[in-house]
């Protein structure tokens, strides 16, 4: 089921419902679906389409359009490239072929490499250009490294109306418009910040300043329900992006025979009885957007690594890669685990996290079955842990 939805007067959603998507770019798991929103706009003298939908759903966005009985588009917005939102602006050209496409320079060029769109067609505003509908006025704000290079924002000055397509988004199918369960959304926008934008938040930290200069009533993303409280997700964003962890470790680990589940099992319990919160992830049935979520807000990440050979297990060097991928804001890093004859463990998982800004704050690496030496060095290495956090100020 897709619905057509006037949010304002002559401003409708047009987009689509994605029930049944349960993974996105083969890596990202959804595990409530998505969507992929699109926004008409009517102008007295113009009318825009503001991004438009996934390919294998276009016939959702064309439909919408007939049922509105839209015979002429004179602009297609493009905010963003990827092709969730940009892959079904050629179908929108071959319909409507007097529409221009509207861009920002570097997404034009993008634009032209995935889809084969002829550069005539295009038109590229700069940051902060209007263009006018009539009696509606869009305002492009560009916001490159959200989370690729070319992004810009559409705002709607008459209706207060941010059209921003990824930033702020949350992958949940819905038929409801607006946020109605805040606690749902949170965790969904949640995991898709963490997923796709942590590692730019230092950008998404600058944009957010621009924002302030706005007056935003609604937040209108083009993943999810529309925001129309919209402090409820600026307040979330900026408590993401800002540079303070909490008094948090993020522990994901594997164990093969038992003896690097033993290690977590007494860390665990160590961490804990000296006030540290700890998450942990068992990487043989972990949800990676779960673990995504927990490094957001960690002060320290521990690796619970197991020998393979003479390396990590592959799951662990995996878990490795991600988080060097997503860059949190985690400030001290170790990592504890086994092996059985020898290895190289500990400098092959170190050699995988450079992007990682954080001190390394020692090891505890054992042979064989954990001994009442080895539980004491977790002990030890789990109040450094607490006493470095008391230190920093995480709470």
């Amino acid at each position: 089921m897709n619905i057509i939805r006037e949010i304002r007067p002559e401003v409708y959603s047009v987009g689509a419902i994605d029930w049944n998507r349960r993974l996105f770019d083969e890596l990202i798991p959804l595990p409530d679906g998505t969507s992929y929103n699109s926004y008409l706009i009517k102008g007295s003298e113009k009318t825009a389409l503001i991004d438009t939908v996934d390919p294998p759903m276009k016939n959702v966005l064309l439909n919408h359009l007939e049922q509105l009985g839209i015979e002429h588009i004179d602009y297609v917005i493009a905010n963003h490239a990827e092709q969730d939102h940009s892959g079904s602006i050629p179908y929108i050209l071959e319909k409507y072929p007097h529409a221009s496409l509207v861009t920002t320079p570097k997404c034009k060029g993008i634009l032209m490499d995935l889809l084969s769109i002829p550069e005539g067609k295009f038109i590229t505003v700069s940051d902060g250009e209007i263009l006018s509908l009539g009696d509606k006025t869009l305002e492009f704000i560009h916001a490159p490294w959200v989370h690729w290079p070319e992004t810009m924002l559409t705002y709607l000055k008459e209706e207060r109306i941010l059209f921003p397509c990824d930033l702020f988004g949350s992958h949940i199918a819905t038929t409801d418009s607006y946020v109605t369960d805040e606690g749902q959304v949170y965790e969904a926008a949640k995991r898709y910040y963490a997923e796709i934008m942590m590692p730019f938040r230092s950008n998404i930290q600058k944009h957010l300043e621009k924002l302030k200069n706005y007056q935003i009533d609604i937040i209108a993303p083009s993943h999810g329900p529309i925001y129309d409280k919209p402090e409820f997700i600026l307040n979330a964003y900026r408590e993401w992006v800002s540079g303070m962890p909490t008094n948090t470790v993020v522990l994901p680990y594997i164990s093969m025979h038992g003896s690097t589940g033993k290690m977590v099992e007494h860390f665990v319990e160590a961490l804990a009885a000296r006030g540290v919160t700890v998450k942990q992830f068992n990487l043989s049935v972990t949800d990676i957007g779960k673990l995504a979520m927990a490094l957001v807000d960690a002060a320290t990440i521990v690796i619970g690594a197991p020998t393979v050979h003479i390396g990590p297990h592959p799951n662990v060097a995996y878990a490795a890669l991600l988080a060097n991928a997503l860059r949190p804001k985690a400030r001290f890093v170790s990592i504890i685990g086994s092996y059985g004859w020898g290895g190289k463990a500990v400098e092959q998982l170190q050699a995988m996290i450079p992007n990682l800004k954080v001190e390394v704050l020692g090891t505890v690496i054992i042979k064989g079955y954990p001994q009442e030496t080895d539980f004491a060095a977790l002990d030890n290495l789990a109040g450094t842990i607490a006493e470095k956090h008391k230190e920093h100020g995480f709470v």
